[in-house]
């Protein structure tokens, strides 16, 4: 990660935002698309060195169902199943990102324009995820240390829902007093402090295979079926509620001349409240089909449960935007996204959890994806002040 700039001990950080920005480069070098899970074991072992190289302690988990490996980082001598370490802060940052592996050479090119530094995974999140091991560094090379204990946890699958580390957060949530989250600034550098929950469904719909010019009659469309069904699905959505549909994902049939007899969706859900999310499940997981002829087959659920602002988060923001003020950046906070990540599972637990503490930018899971460089040295000090100040 590379030396850090000469620093005095006041209270005030020196820090270099644009060594911040090479750091950041080296990361956004190693693509580490969610399902390349040996992209993804590299970008572990580049995060896996860099916290050795500041004295943590690191644990790295294999990676379950074909995923890539969890890396857990700790302050030295600590280990998850110490009894006598108290409650500290849970760092979390994901290394996988939505992006094939060439985007940065292609789609997206690694490059620098101004104050943008581009390329995939720049905003979501290598950047965050960065800031938040960089302030620990920073503070080691000054010779401090955070007032409370520090678990970071470098998560491979965020993008796909965490699907095995899921288990792996809630567990370290449980023990932690706060939770930081490097996923990126939203509206301008805003934090989040609430989410909406996560549901994903599949149906299939089987119908009846027939030649479709000299025995028409005879089909039974899967995609004919299914087309009424995302009518039926999209109608749900309710904006005034804070409930949306969205089919994003379709396949059927087998040609154009044969009417089809399976089509398959996937089916995206955002709602606000937990109580929503087990009714609006159940009217999905209950739908039946316009044909008796055809078959529909259901699965799926919450991913992500949503959480909303309690009074430790308000504390915790409350303490983030003092720090940030110092050094004039007026943290504000959106009232809540649509976004869902691992904040989602900490925030439900009750565990005052400060989000989206990541660079400012634009463009998560587009080709135009970048940060501003101007943004990485003001978050780098709030979360060095946090680092201190929370006890």
């Amino acid at each position: 990660m590379g030396d850090a700039p000469v620093t005095d001990l006041s209270n005030e950080p020196i820090i270099d935002g644009e060594e911040i920005a090479r750091g950041i480069t080296e990361w956004i070098e190693l693509e580490s698309p969610s399902h390349d899970s040996a992209a993804v074991n590299r970008m572990a072992d580049r995060v896996a060195a860099d916290c050795a190289a500041v004295g943590l302690s690191v644990e790295r988990i294999a990676g379950e169902d074909g995923w890539g490996d969890l890396v857990i980082a700790r302050a030295a001598g600590e280990t998850a199943a110490s009894d006598d370490v108290a409650p500290g802060i849970l760092v979390l940052g994901h290394i996988d990102t939505v992006h094939e592996i060439g985007t940065k050479d292609g789609d997206n090119k690694l490059r620098r324009d101004g104050d943008k530094l581009y390329g995939p995974g720049t905003y979501d999140m290598k950047a965050g995820t960065f800031l938040g091991l960089y302030a620990y560094r920073h503070l080691a090379k000054m010779g401090r240390q955070p007032n409370l204990p520090i678990t970071f946890m470098f998560i491979p699958e965020e993008e796909v829902g965490s699907p095995y580390t899921r288990k792996y957060i809630e567990a370290a949530a449980a023990k932690a007093k706060y939770v930081l989250v490097g996923e990126p600034a939203r509206d301008g550098g805003k934090v989040v402090v609430a989410r909406k929950g996560v549901a994903r469904f599949v149906m299939t719909a089987t119908g009846r295979p027939a030649h479709s010019g000299a025995r028409h009659p005879d089909g039974r469309s899967a995609i004919k079926e299914i087309a009424r069904q995302i009518l039926t699905i999209e109608e749900m959505t309710d904006y005034d509620r804070g409930v949306t549909f969205n089919v994003g994902l379709i396949q059927g049939g087998t040609g154009v001349n044969v009417v089809p007899r399976q089509c398959t969706i996937e089916i995206d859900m955002r709602v606000l409240t937990a109580e929503d999310g087990a009714k609006f499940s159940e009217k999905i997981l209950a739908l039946q089909t316009h044909d008796a002829d055809v078959t529909l087959d259901i699965s799926g659920g919450m991913n992500r449960p949503p959480y909303g602002l309690n009074e430790g988060g308000a504390a915790l923001f409350e303490t983030a935007r003092e720090a940030s003020l110092e050094h004039g950046l007026d943290l504000q906070y959106t009232a809540i996204t649509g976004g869902g990540c691992d904040g989602n599972f900490t925030g439900a637990m009750g565990i005052p959890t400060l989000d989206s503490m990541g660079a400012d930018g634009d463009g998560a899971h587009t080709l135009h994806e970048h940060i501003l460089v101007s943004s990485l040295a003001p978050r780098a000090k709030t979360w060095i002040k946090l680092y201190e100040r929370l006890s």
